[in-house]
């Protein structure tokens, strides 16, 4: 591989690496409009293994909105991120996937609570449900950078406290 190649495999797994902690950033922070861009126009997305929807982007990213409502306080760890980079003749090519652990710890909001009041009427937004699994992320190199094509949640376990007693 040449000095070139390898300059360009670094930068590209770097890029690679943004996209997916911009991923967790955009999910945690509920900025539905960047998680829409951080994908391809016909980019999917797959929570099935979480309870949740698999479709395109737009469709997911409404669900979500929807559904993350419910949890005001949501702290995306991905980690141990496996980054595979295609190659075309020794040179980067325009395709990567990425594996990667996540732990989500979240507060769930308790249903009963009144309009505007403290979410649980407990005065604590604590962790109360914890998920974690793997991503399969799947991307594609684009004139604007780097996207998602495809986005996998493999969840392997959670953990829901009961709700704390005043």
């Amino acid at each position: 591989m040449t000095q070139r190649a390898e300059h360009s495999t670094v930068m590209d797994r770097l890029a690679i690496d943004d996209l997916v902690t911009a991923y967790a950033h955009a999910v945690d922070d509920g900025d539905w409009a960047a998680y829409r861009q951080l994908f391809t126009p016909d980019g999917r997305a797959d929570y099935r293994s979480a309870g949740g929807i698999e479709g395109r982007c737009e469709d997911v990213a409404a669900w979500l909105a929807e559904t993350m409502r419910h949890f005001p306080v949501r702290q995306h760890l991905i980690v141990n991120r496996r980054i595979d980079l295609d190659t075309r003749d020794g040179a980067p090519g325009d395709t990567a996937t990425v594996r990667a652990d996540y732990l989500n710890p979240m507060h769930l909001v308790n249903p009963s609570a009144a309009p505007g009041a403290d979410p649980d009427g407990h005065g604590t937004l604590a962790p109360n449900y914890t998920c974690a699994g793997r991503c399969a992320f799947t991307a594609c190199r684009t004139p604007d950078g780097w996207r998602l094509t495809e986005v996998v949640v493999h969840e392997k376990w959670r953990q829901v406290l009961p709700a704390a007693t005043a």
